[in-house]
């Protein structure tokens, strides 16, 4: 999510500057590669590069590539055959043992369905949805059909005239049927092999920050450079402020049995106790219960959690500690605010993301 802000950023500033782009986005991976489906890069007509489609060793003649669809205004598919020993041929020792297919868009700003106006659509609100980007391997050659449709909420919102009829119902048909928080691969041989890449889109993580002291403030500033949305919680006005947390997307304070009220919340969003009041968080977790949130973090030993959630059983209410985890944070040796809220942050990631958080040299299989 963070890419695509920074992305849609970045076009607006080319835009305000007349200054002619081109969206590089990987739309299929086949084997080993440094980033999957849906990474994405934005190119100026002056080579100024926005977001990343390798680790670096791509970058170069994407650009070229680039630079030539700026130019030509066509749409182009580039294949990148990182299994072939000869990785000097793009300049760089690619050792990634993959097939990367790129697929690069001149954007046209006068029209309103382009790739990133469709982006800009996808993250206005936090909903998720489907982004359907259509190309041929087959004919890699030729001009490719490109991205072209948005599906939000049984709506879609793109240029669908330009798709076979036939296609198009299929595709529709199968996002229709499978799970809108996975990315879907199709060939069609029937339509001359043509393939689709349908992206799904979620919502960027919203974390509710309950506490604003001193300690918190590092966790809201990783937090902003991941991306993700923060909202402040606190009792005390006179802590959560602008000034000790600019990047907040929110603050908001108040009593703890009223605050939960004043919020938004959804699949996407997580609580993280952090006020080191028991009775404002054990009036808080009350209100959060019923909100069946993924995740509900208690900064504290095991057994501040235990009062708490005994505190609450002892007044009636159902607990489902599945969700709650406490001590917060993986087991990273982390001392001081900075290193607790990397903890933190990293457990959020792998809980949402369903990992475990182990080391990657431990698995026997693809990392992604």
């Amino acid at each position: 999510m963070k890419e695509i802000q920074t992305i849609i950023q970045a076009y607006e500033t080319f835009q305000t500057e007349g200054k002619k782009v081109a969206l590089a986005t990987v739309v299929q991976v086949d084997g080993s590669a440094y980033r999957r489906p849906g990474a994405r890069m934005l190119v100026s007509e002056d080579g100024q590069l926005t977001g990343a489609i390798s680790g670096g060793c791509l970058e170069g003649d994407a650009l070229r590539k680039a630079q030539t669809v700026i130019f030509q205004q066509k749409s182009m598919l580039v294949t990148y055959d990182t299994t072939d020993e000869d990785d000097q041929k793009f300049g760089v020792g690619l050792g990634c043992n993959g097939i990367i297919h790129v697929l690069i868009e001149p954007i046209d700003y006068q029209n309103t369905i382009n790739p990133i106006e469709l982006l800009k659509l996808a993250i206005q609100d936090r909903i998720s949805c489907s982004l359907i980007t259509v190309f041929s391997v087959k004919y890699s050659k030729q001009e490719q059909i490109g991205t072209k449709v948005l599906l939000k909420e049984a709506q879609d919102f793109g240029d669908t005239a330009s798709l076979n009829n036939s296609l198009w119902t299929q595709i529709n048909d199968v996002v229709k049927a499978s799970d809108p928080n996975q990315h879907i691969f199709l060939r069609f041989e029937e339509h001359d092999n043509i393939q689709v890449f349908i992206e799904s889109i979620k919502p960027t993580i919203r974390i509710l920050l309950f506490g604003a002291g001193n300690d918190t403030i590092p966790l809201a500033k990783i937090a902003e450079i991941l991306g993700l949305e923060v909202i402040v919680i606190d009792g005390r006005k006179n802590l959560a402020t602008a000034q000790r947390f600019p990047t907040a997307n929110q603050l908001v304070t108040g009593a703890g049995d009223e605050v939960v009220k004043e919020l938004n919340t959804d699949t996407h969003t997580v609580a993280l106790l952090m006020t080191h009041n028991f009775d404002y968080e054990a009036l808080v977790l009350e209100d959060l219960l019923p909100l069946e949130l993924p995740y509900v973090g208690i900064l504290g030993p095991k057994k501040k959690s235990e009062k708490l959630i005994d505190r609450l059983e002892k007044k009636g209410l159902a607990v489902n500690q599945a969700a709650i985890y406490s001590p917060m944070g993986l087991d990273i040796g982390a001392e001081g605010s900075e290193e607790i809220a990397l903890s933190i942050l990293a457990e959020v990631k792998a809980v949402l993301a369903k990992k475990q958080g182990t080391f990657l040299r431990n698995k026997t299989g693809p990392i992604h």
